[in-house]
């Protein structure tokens, strides 16, 4: 089976396609062409879609059919997700309304002073999530691998301009450390995607939909190491221009062993992911073995 790599797919003139309708139809006639665009990918993608039919299948308890058919769901909603991450951050008009279950625990956290780590997966749209995340009135530092294609990121980034949240990259010198520990220093909020690690990095294991899952060790050392309140944060899309976002109340993980301590954190955090992929199948995007040990 096929191992996360980093890297996302697509080019830069694919992408300015998809921008130029955006900027002159708007956000539904960019979703028709993206239909194709995902039954391009359906076709020609096998090594992703392998294992997120056994995920379908095996996981999920689907039907080979219905398996089969959330393949091409699943291609169709990751490509909205990159739409709408356009759609927030070059400020062109949308459609987009959203709930916001838990807003108040995170806002309690601002008006206390208090930072903290959020911690989510590739479920949804983090990006929207992240964008939308603004509204509280703190700074929000977003931790992510720099895995685009760098032509694509650089085209991204024209077209979106200064992005309004602080992206913090991974890099090998470990200088992203320094400016996490900074950002918590400093009482502010540093989201990390806890679902996905690159091959070679430190992993805890932990039970996830039945089987033994291995996670990035990586946010979890950070909870432990500088003990501060964390929270499970999740964007799920319930309609085309509909998100539904989840903040849970925060928790001070206290333990005298942080290795006991990082588990019982990660078996949480594993649960409340495991949740909601049951309830969005469809828009967990991990196109790769995600048990393989």
């Amino acid at each position: 089976m096929a191992l996360w790599t980093g890297k996302s797919k697509g080019t830069p003139f694919g992408y300015s396609v998809f921008v130029a309708i955006l900027r002159r139809f708007g956000v539904l006639p960019a979703y028709v062409l993206l239909r194709f665009v995902a039954f391009y990918f359906f076709l020609f993608s096998a090594n992703t879609s392998r294992p997120i039919f056994h995920f379908f299948r095996d996981r999920i308890g689907y039907g080979a059919w219905k398996a089969f058919w959330s393949i091409y769901r699943s291609y169709y909603q990751v490509g909205q997700r990159i739409i709408d991450k356009v759609v927030v951050m070059a400020g062109i008009p949308s459609p987009f309304t959203f709930d916001f279950d838990g807003e108040e625990n995170l806002l309690e956290m601002v008006r206390g002073g208090r930072g903290g780590l959020l911690l989510s997966g590739h479920l949804g749209s983090w990006d929207v999530a992240g964008h939308l995340l603004e509204r509280l009135g703190t700074t929000i530092h977003v931790v992510i691998f720099d895995g685009e294609h760098e032509q694509i990121k650089a085209y991204l980034d024209s077209v979106t301009g200064e992005r309004n949240l602080n992206v913090i990259v991974i890099r090998d010198n470990l200088s992203h450390i320094y400016e996490i520990s900074e950002a918590l220093r400093k009482n502010e909020f540093v989201c990390i995607l806890a679902d996905r690690f690159l091959e070679g990095t430190k992993t805890l294991t932990t039970g996830f939909m039945g089987s033994p899952a291995r996670f990035p060790a990586g946010p979890f050392v950070l909870a432990a190491h500088f003990k501060v309140p964390v929270c499970w944060v999740f964007a799920a899309k319930e309609s085309p221009t509909h998100y539904h976002l989840f903040a849970s109340h925060p928790v001070e993980y206290r333990h005298p062993k942080k290795s006991a301590l990082m588990q019982e954190m990660l078996a949480d955090f594993s649960q409340e992911l495991e949740q909601k992929a049951r309830t969005y199948p469809t828009q967990w995007f991990n196109f790769y073995d995600f048990w393989r040990q």
